[in-house]
């Protein structure tokens, strides 16, 4: 039986894809790099630093630690600037609905996000106060597929790995909640990802495979 959900943030509370998408747009077009949506696609899930050697990958320079640090943090800088923008409309079809359903049937719920924003993210669109709570990039050493994330929400909700949900956009979002041990939803692109549990059309039909098991 499931008794606690762990949300991805972004593609499955909110989008901030677009404004990721120009932040590290921003980065490489400083260094001559090639971006588009493709390469942005690969950095679904994945931490700050990793991103940024996928994107330095398409350079033939070679970049000290400090300056990888350097160009991270303006893209952090740049990507925070961007936030200021979100509110409440930011937030994805179903998923207000969905929160309120599960306090309302006693269904712990947790963020587990790489992301070091969510807390930042959470309160700019609302939300921050619906989470039981919050596991993002800055409590964990390694992003998903490593499934630290969401070992350390489950034990932050009280719960055994068994008794926890994932919900996921990407796949190694999915291969995080199954190492993990954990049932995996799956929406947007990780919807038809082999190892998703339950593919979503729409976020609330969560709700209709936890009414079966009640």
């Amino acid at each position: 039986m499931i008794k606690g959900i762990i949300f991805d943030l972004d593609g499955v509370i909110v989008s901030t894809d677009d404004l990721h998408f120009m932040a590290w747009k921003k980065i490489a077009s400083q260094e001559g790099i090639v971006f588009d949506r493709t390469i942005n696609h690969q950095l679904r899930g994945v931490s700050r630093m990793e991103s940024l050697e996928i994107i330095l990958s398409k350079s033939n320079k070679k970049y000290t630690m400090d300056e990888k640090l350097a160009l991270a943090k303006i893209k952090n800088d740049y990507y925070v600037r961007l936030l200021d923008q979100l509110s409440q409309k930011d937030i994805l079809p179903g998923v207000t609905h969905l929160l309120d359903w599960l306090k309302q049937t006693q269904i712990k719920t947790a963020i587990g996000s790489s992301s070091k924003n969510a807390k930042t993210i959470l309160r700019k669109i609302g939300l921050y106060e619906m989470f039981d709570h919050i596991t993002d990039g800055n409590d964990i050493l390694h992003s998903k597929p490593n499934p630290e994330v969401f070992l350390k929400a489950a034990h932050a909700l009280g719960l055994e790995n068994s008794l926890c949900a994932v919900v996921e956009d990407a796949e190694a979002g999915i291969e995080a909640a199954k190492a993990a041990g954990m049932y995996a939803f799956g929406i947007g692109p990780a919807s038809t990802y082999h190892k998703t549990d339950c593919p979503l059309t729409f976020i609330d039909e969560i709700k209709q495979t936890l009414k079966i098991q009640m």
